[in-house]
Protein backbone atom coordinates (compact mmCIF):
# COMPACT_ATOMS: atom_id res chain seq x y z
CA UNK A 1 0.00 0.00 0.00
CA UNK A 2 1.40 3.35 -1.13
CA UNK A 3 -0.80 5.26 1.10
CA UNK A 4 -2.37 5.26 4.38
CA UNK A 5 -5.57 6.99 2.93
CA UNK A 6 -7.10 7.76 -0.32
CA UNK A 7 -9.38 10.45 -0.33
CA UNK A 8 -12.16 10.60 -3.24
CA UNK A 9 -13.25 14.24 -3.45
CA UNK A 10 -11.93 17.30 -2.49
CA UNK A 11 -14.45 18.94 -0.88
CA UNK A 12 -14.92 20.35 2.90
CA UNK A 13 -15.19 16.29 3.93
CA UNK A 14 -12.29 15.26 2.02
CA UNK A 15 -9.80 18.51 2.73
CA UNK A 16 -10.20 18.95 6.27
CA UNK A 17 -10.07 15.29 6.48
CA UNK A 18 -6.44 14.63 4.46
CA UNK A 19 -5.43 17.60 6.40
CA UNK A 20 -5.67 15.86 10.10
CA UNK A 21 -4.64 12.67 8.75
CA UNK A 22 -1.06 14.56 7.29
CA UNK A 23 -1.02 16.32 10.02
CA UNK A 24 -1.26 13.07 12.31
CA UNK A 25 1.97 11.94 10.00
CA UNK A 26 -0.56 9.32 7.72
CA UNK A 27 0.14 9.56 3.68
CA UNK A 28 -2.63 10.82 1.89
CA UNK A 29 -3.42 10.76 -1.98
CA UNK A 30 -6.67 13.37 -2.89
CA UNK A 31 -8.24 12.37 -6.19
CA UNK A 32 -11.26 14.70 -7.71
CA UNK A 33 -12.66 14.08 -11.22
CA UNK A 34 -12.99 17.74 -11.34
CA UNK A 35 -10.49 20.14 -12.49
CA UNK A 36 -10.44 22.38 -9.41
CA UNK A 37 -9.98 21.75 -5.58
CA UNK A 38 -12.99 22.80 -3.51
CA UNK A 39 -15.54 21.04 -4.74
CA UNK A 40 -19.15 23.16 -5.14
CA UNK A 41 -17.53 25.73 -2.45
CA UNK A 42 -15.08 26.62 -5.44
CA UNK A 43 -14.43 30.51 -5.92
CA UNK A 44 -12.24 31.75 -8.52
CA UNK A 45 -11.01 35.25 -9.24
CA UNK A 46 -12.55 37.23 -12.18
CA UNK A 47 -12.34 41.02 -12.57
CA UNK A 48 -10.62 41.27 -8.66
CA UNK A 49 -14.22 39.77 -7.85
CA UNK A 50 -14.34 36.51 -5.80
CA UNK A 51 -17.05 34.19 -7.99
CA UNK A 52 -18.46 31.60 -6.37
CA UNK A 53 -19.02 29.53 -9.33
CA UNK A 54 -21.80 26.60 -7.74
CA UNK A 55 -24.04 29.39 -6.11
CA UNK A 56 -23.55 31.22 -2.95
CA UNK A 57 -21.97 29.98 -0.41
CA UNK A 58 -22.89 31.69 3.28
CA UNK A 59 -20.62 30.21 6.31
CA UNK A 60 -22.39 30.52 9.50
CA UNK A 61 -22.19 28.65 12.21
CA UNK A 62 -23.06 28.52 16.70
CA UNK A 63 -19.78 26.34 16.52
CA UNK A 64 -16.82 27.85 18.25
CA UNK A 65 -14.82 25.13 17.81
CA UNK A 66 -15.26 24.74 13.89
CA UNK A 67 -15.22 29.04 13.41
CA UNK A 68 -11.92 29.17 14.98
CA UNK A 69 -10.66 26.33 12.80
CA UNK A 70 -11.89 27.42 9.72
CA UNK A 71 -10.02 31.02 10.51
CA UNK A 72 -6.89 29.77 11.45
CA UNK A 73 -6.42 28.62 7.52
CA UNK A 74 -7.69 32.12 6.25
CA UNK A 75 -9.51 35.17 7.75
CA UNK A 76 -13.33 35.73 7.37
CA UNK A 77 -14.51 38.78 6.21
CA UNK A 78 -17.92 39.94 8.18
CA UNK A 79 -20.85 39.17 6.26
CA UNK A 80 -24.52 38.91 7.13
CA UNK A 81 -26.67 37.04 4.87
CA UNK A 82 -29.82 39.29 3.92
CA UNK A 83 -31.48 38.14 1.17
CA UNK A 84 -34.67 39.75 -0.88
CA UNK A 85 -37.57 38.52 -2.40
CA UNK A 86 -38.83 39.73 -5.74
CA UNK A 87 -42.29 38.60 -6.47
CA UNK A 88 -43.60 40.07 -9.58
CA UNK A 89 -41.24 43.35 -9.30
CA UNK A 90 -42.49 44.03 -5.32
CA UNK A 91 -39.71 43.65 -2.85
CA UNK A 92 -39.47 41.79 0.43
CA UNK A 93 -37.38 41.22 2.76
CA UNK A 94 -36.12 37.65 4.13
CA UNK A 95 -36.80 35.92 6.14
CA UNK A 96 -39.88 37.02 6.98
CA UNK A 97 -39.81 39.53 10.00
CA UNK A 98 -41.35 43.39 10.28
CA UNK A 99 -39.71 44.84 7.13
CA UNK A 100 -41.14 41.86 4.98
CA UNK A 101 -44.93 42.52 7.09
CA UNK A 102 -45.19 46.57 6.48
CA UNK A 103 -44.13 45.76 2.61
CA UNK A 104 -46.79 43.31 2.65
CA UNK A 105 -49.79 44.49 4.66
CA UNK A 106 -48.56 48.08 5.73
CA UNK A 107 -48.35 47.03 9.72
CA UNK A 108 -45.96 48.43 11.89
CA UNK A 109 -46.20 46.49 15.23
CA UNK A 110 -45.70 43.33 16.18
CA UNK A 111 -49.28 42.58 17.32
CA UNK A 112 -50.68 43.91 14.11
CA UNK A 113 -48.38 41.71 12.26
CA UNK A 114 -49.39 38.49 14.72
CA UNK A 115 -53.00 39.58 13.94
CA UNK A 116 -52.62 39.85 9.84
CA UNK A 117 -51.07 36.39 10.00
CA UNK A 118 -53.36 34.57 12.62
CA UNK A 119 -56.08 36.16 10.50
CA UNK A 120 -55.04 34.40 6.91
CA UNK A 121 -53.98 31.02 8.37
CA UNK A 122 -55.28 27.85 7.67
CA UNK A 123 -55.72 25.43 11.23
CA UNK A 124 -54.73 21.61 10.24
CA UNK A 125 -53.61 19.56 12.30
CA UNK A 126 -52.92 16.81 10.15
CA UNK A 127 -51.32 18.96 7.14
CA UNK A 128 -50.67 16.23 3.98
CA UNK A 129 -48.27 18.14 2.01
CA UNK A 130 -46.66 21.27 1.45
CA UNK A 131 -49.19 23.61 0.66
CA UNK A 132 -51.00 22.42 4.08
CA UNK A 133 -48.22 22.64 6.37
CA UNK A 134 -47.50 26.51 4.80
CA UNK A 135 -50.72 27.61 4.85
CA UNK A 136 -51.51 26.44 8.61
CA UNK A 137 -47.86 28.19 9.56
CA UNK A 138 -48.10 31.41 8.07
CA UNK A 139 -51.29 31.30 5.93
CA UNK A 140 -52.25 32.56 1.97
CA UNK A 141 -50.80 35.73 1.58
CA UNK A 142 -47.00 34.85 2.40
CA UNK A 143 -47.21 31.26 1.10
CA UNK A 144 -48.48 32.63 -2.37
CA UNK A 145 -46.09 35.21 -2.89
CA UNK A 146 -42.70 34.13 -1.04
CA UNK A 147 -43.16 30.29 -0.83
CA UNK A 148 -45.37 28.72 -3.00
CA UNK A 149 -43.21 29.13 -6.47
CA UNK A 150 -40.19 29.37 -5.20
CA UNK A 151 -40.56 26.01 -3.54
CA UNK A 152 -42.25 24.42 -6.61
CA UNK A 153 -39.38 25.46 -8.74
CA UNK A 154 -36.79 24.29 -6.39
CA UNK A 155 -38.09 20.60 -6.24
CA UNK A 156 -39.91 20.56 -9.56
CA UNK A 157 -43.00 19.77 -8.21
CA UNK A 158 -46.37 21.24 -7.53
CA UNK A 159 -46.44 22.20 -3.49
CA UNK A 160 -49.74 19.59 -3.40
CA UNK A 161 -47.50 16.85 -4.56
CA UNK A 162 -44.33 17.55 -1.99
CA UNK A 163 -44.37 15.64 1.33
CA UNK A 164 -45.70 18.44 4.52
CA UNK A 165 -42.29 17.61 6.25
CA UNK A 166 -40.01 19.70 3.97
CA UNK A 167 -41.39 22.46 5.57
CA UNK A 168 -40.95 21.54 9.46
CA UNK A 169 -41.45 25.80 10.45
CA UNK A 170 -41.42 28.64 8.63
CA UNK A 171 -38.77 31.77 10.23
CA UNK A 172 -41.30 34.06 11.61
CA UNK A 173 -39.76 36.99 13.57
CA UNK A 174 -41.61 39.80 14.85
CA UNK A 175 -38.55 42.36 14.59
CA UNK A 176 -36.55 44.89 11.60
CA UNK A 177 -33.76 41.61 11.73
CA UNK A 178 -33.10 40.73 8.02
CA UNK A 179 -30.24 38.47 9.40
CA UNK A 180 -31.18 35.41 7.42
CA UNK A 181 -29.11 33.13 9.83
CA UNK A 182 -29.60 33.08 13.51
CA UNK A 183 -26.02 31.63 14.25
CA UNK A 184 -23.00 33.28 16.26
CA UNK A 185 -20.49 33.78 13.62
CA UNK A 186 -20.82 34.18 9.71
CA UNK A 187 -18.76 35.28 7.43
CA UNK A 188 -16.79 34.68 3.81
CA UNK A 189 -13.01 33.62 3.54
CA UNK A 190 -11.28 36.60 2.65
CA UNK A 191 -10.35 35.78 -0.73
CA UNK A 192 -12.99 33.63 -1.20
CA UNK A 193 -13.14 29.58 -0.55
CA UNK A 194 -10.42 28.73 -2.91
CA UNK A 195 -8.20 30.29 -0.64
CA UNK A 196 -9.61 27.82 2.24
CA UNK A 197 -8.59 24.36 0.17
CA UNK A 198 -5.42 25.52 -0.77
CA UNK A 199 -4.07 26.18 3.21
CA UNK A 200 -5.90 22.67 3.80
CA UNK A 201 -4.25 20.64 1.15
CA UNK A 202 -1.21 22.68 1.22
CA UNK A 203 1.74 19.89 1.23
CA UNK A 204 -1.04 16.83 0.32
CA UNK A 205 -0.33 15.30 -3.05
CA UNK A 206 -3.76 16.12 -4.89
CA UNK A 207 -4.56 14.35 -8.51
CA UNK A 208 -6.98 16.24 -10.27
CA UNK A 209 -9.37 15.36 -13.63
CA UNK A 210 -9.00 12.06 -12.27
CA UNK A 211 -12.08 9.60 -11.98
CA UNK A 212 -11.97 6.96 -9.44
CA UNK A 213 -14.67 5.33 -10.99
CA UNK A 214 -12.14 5.17 -14.06
CA UNK A 215 -9.69 2.98 -12.54
CA UNK A 216 -11.70 1.97 -9.13
CA UNK A 217 -9.56 -1.45 -9.31
CA UNK A 218 -6.31 -0.07 -9.22
CA UNK A 219 -7.41 3.16 -6.90
CA UNK A 220 -8.77 0.27 -3.77
CA UNK A 221 -5.17 -1.08 -4.05
CA UNK A 222 -3.60 2.12 -3.51
CA UNK A 223 -3.99 3.31 -0.08
CA UNK A 224 -5.77 0.99 3.27
CA UNK A 225 -8.07 3.22 3.34
CA UNK A 226 -10.73 5.11 1.25
CA UNK A 227 -12.64 8.29 2.19
CA UNK A 228 -15.43 8.80 -0.22
CA UNK A 229 -17.14 11.69 -0.49
CA UNK A 230 -19.37 10.91 -3.78
CA UNK A 231 -22.75 9.63 -4.23
CA UNK A 232 -23.28 6.79 -2.28
CA UNK A 233 -25.35 4.79 -4.13
CA UNK A 234 -22.76 4.76 -7.37
CA UNK A 235 -19.97 3.36 -5.12
CA UNK A 236 -21.93 0.38 -4.73
CA UNK A 237 -22.97 0.32 -8.41
CA UNK A 238 -26.44 1.32 -7.82
CA UNK A 239 -27.22 -2.01 -6.77
CA UNK A 240 -30.67 -0.89 -5.13
CA UNK A 241 -31.23 1.46 -7.87
CA UNK A 242 -29.90 4.97 -8.02
CA UNK A 243 -31.16 7.67 -5.35
CA UNK A 244 -32.67 10.73 -6.15
CA UNK A 245 -31.01 14.08 -6.77
CA UNK A 246 -31.96 17.24 -7.62
CA UNK A 247 -29.69 19.16 -9.95
CA UNK A 248 -28.91 23.08 -11.12
CA UNK A 249 -27.31 24.61 -13.80
CA UNK A 250 -25.89 28.25 -13.11
CA UNK A 251 -25.91 30.98 -16.02
CA UNK A 252 -23.15 33.01 -15.16
CA UNK A 253 -22.55 37.13 -17.19
CA UNK A 254 -20.02 40.02 -16.55
CA UNK A 255 -21.77 43.29 -16.73
CA UNK A 256 -20.23 46.57 -17.77
CA UNK A 257 -21.67 47.83 -14.63
CA UNK A 258 -20.48 48.84 -11.40
CA UNK A 259 -23.77 47.64 -9.46
CA UNK A 260 -26.51 45.51 -10.62
CA UNK A 261 -29.08 44.76 -8.01
CA UNK A 262 -27.65 46.18 -5.10
CA UNK A 263 -27.82 42.65 -2.98
CA UNK A 264 -25.66 39.79 -3.19
CA UNK A 265 -29.00 37.12 -3.22
CA UNK A 266 -32.15 38.25 -4.78
CA UNK A 267 -34.59 35.25 -4.76
CA UNK A 268 -37.15 35.52 -7.53
CA UNK A 269 -40.51 33.72 -5.96
CA UNK A 270 -42.94 33.06 -9.04
CA UNK A 271 -42.90 30.11 -10.42
CA UNK A 272 -43.35 31.71 -13.96
CA UNK A 273 -39.30 33.20 -13.48
CA UNK A 274 -37.46 29.81 -14.28
CA UNK A 275 -34.47 30.86 -12.20
CA UNK A 276 -34.69 30.90 -8.19
CA UNK A 277 -32.12 33.36 -7.67
CA UNK A 278 -29.97 36.27 -8.75
CA UNK A 279 -26.58 36.42 -7.15
CA UNK A 280 -24.54 39.47 -7.68
CA UNK A 281 -20.75 37.97 -6.29
CA UNK A 282 -18.94 41.08 -5.71
CA UNK A 283 -21.77 42.23 -3.16
CA UNK A 284 -20.01 39.17 -1.28
CA UNK A 285 -17.02 41.98 -0.09
CA UNK A 286 -17.54 45.36 1.45
CA UNK A 287 -16.03 47.99 -0.51
CA UNK A 288 -15.02 45.95 -3.74
CA UNK A 289 -14.64 48.44 -6.24
CA UNK A 290 -14.05 46.57 -9.49
CA UNK A 291 -15.76 49.08 -12.30
CA UNK A 292 -17.81 45.69 -13.65
CA UNK A 293 -19.78 43.25 -11.78
CA UNK A 294 -20.52 39.66 -12.38
CA UNK A 295 -23.97 37.97 -11.84
CA UNK A 296 -25.37 34.18 -11.92
CA UNK A 297 -28.95 33.02 -12.43
CA UNK A 298 -29.41 29.52 -10.39
CA UNK A 299 -31.57 27.63 -12.12
CA UNK A 300 -32.91 24.33 -10.81
CA UNK A 301 -32.28 21.38 -12.77
CA UNK A 302 -34.00 17.42 -12.83
CA UNK A 303 -31.46 15.05 -12.04
CA UNK A 304 -30.61 12.20 -14.12
CA UNK A 305 -27.70 9.77 -14.45
CA UNK A 306 -24.37 11.70 -15.23
CA UNK A 307 -25.84 14.98 -13.96
CA UNK A 308 -23.96 16.66 -11.31
CA UNK A 309 -25.88 16.17 -8.02
CA UNK A 310 -26.61 19.24 -5.81
CA UNK A 311 -28.98 17.60 -2.90
CA UNK A 312 -30.94 14.92 -2.02
CA UNK A 313 -34.64 14.52 -2.21
CA UNK A 314 -35.92 13.84 0.82
CA UNK A 315 -38.76 12.00 0.86
CA UNK A 316 -40.13 8.47 2.42
CA UNK A 317 -39.05 6.16 -0.78
CA UNK A 318 -35.15 7.95 -0.58
CA UNK A 319 -35.09 7.39 3.04
CA UNK A 320 -35.87 3.83 2.87
CA UNK A 321 -33.31 3.20 -0.06
CA UNK A 322 -30.76 5.06 1.42
CA UNK A 323 -31.18 2.66 4.28
CA UNK A 324 -30.35 -0.15 2.31
CA UNK A 325 -27.15 1.22 0.89
CA UNK A 326 -26.38 2.75 4.78
CA UNK A 327 -25.92 -0.79 5.78
CA UNK A 328 -23.76 -1.83 3.02
CA UNK A 329 -21.92 1.06 4.08
CA UNK A 330 -21.37 -0.25 7.73
CA UNK A 331 -19.99 -3.61 6.50
CA UNK A 332 -16.93 -1.57 4.46
CA UNK A 333 -15.02 -1.57 7.58
CA UNK A 334 -11.62 -0.06 5.65
CA UNK A 335 -13.78 3.19 3.60
CA UNK A 336 -15.18 6.27 5.09
CA UNK A 337 -18.13 7.72 3.95
CA UNK A 338 -18.54 11.56 4.30
CA UNK A 339 -20.52 14.72 3.08
CA UNK A 340 -23.92 15.42 1.41
CA UNK A 341 -23.75 12.60 -1.18
CA UNK A 342 -21.52 10.20 0.63
CA UNK A 343 -23.95 10.21 3.83
CA UNK A 344 -26.96 11.38 1.54
CA UNK A 345 -28.37 14.45 3.46
CA UNK A 346 -28.26 17.74 3.69
CA UNK A 347 -25.83 19.65 5.40
CA UNK A 348 -24.63 22.92 6.36
CA UNK A 349 -20.54 23.31 5.43
CA UNK A 350 -19.65 23.85 9.75
CA UNK A 351 -21.49 21.01 10.20
CA UNK A 352 -19.58 18.58 7.43
CA UNK A 353 -16.14 20.10 9.27
CA UNK A 354 -17.63 19.18 12.63
CA UNK A 355 -17.96 15.55 10.87
CA UNK A 356 -14.76 15.34 9.35
CA UNK A 357 -13.17 16.38 12.61
CA UNK A 358 -14.89 13.91 14.48
CA UNK A 359 -13.94 11.02 11.67
CA UNK A 360 -10.46 12.16 11.50
CA UNK A 361 -10.40 11.76 15.60
CA UNK A 362 -12.09 8.30 15.61
CA UNK A 363 -9.89 6.84 12.88
CA UNK A 364 -6.40 8.08 15.21
CA UNK A 365 -7.63 5.23 18.05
Amino acid sequence: MKYDFLIVGSGLFGSVFAHEMTKRGKKCLVIDKRSHIGGNCYTEDSDGISVHKYGAHIFHTSDEVVWNYVNSFVPFLPFVNSPVANYKGELYNLPFNMNTFYALWGVKTPQEAREKIEASRIANANPQNVEEQALSLVGKDIYEKLIKGYTEKQWGRDAKELPAFIIKRLPVRYTFDNNYFNDVYQGIPKGGYTKLFEALLEGIEVRLNTDFFADRQAFETMAETIVYTGTVDEFFDYCYGPLEYRSLRFETERLETENFQGNPVINYTEREIPYTRIIEHKHFEKGNSSPVTIVTREYPDSWTLGKEPYYPVNNDENAALFAKYEALCKERKNVVFGGRLGRYRYYDMDKVIAEALASAKEWTK
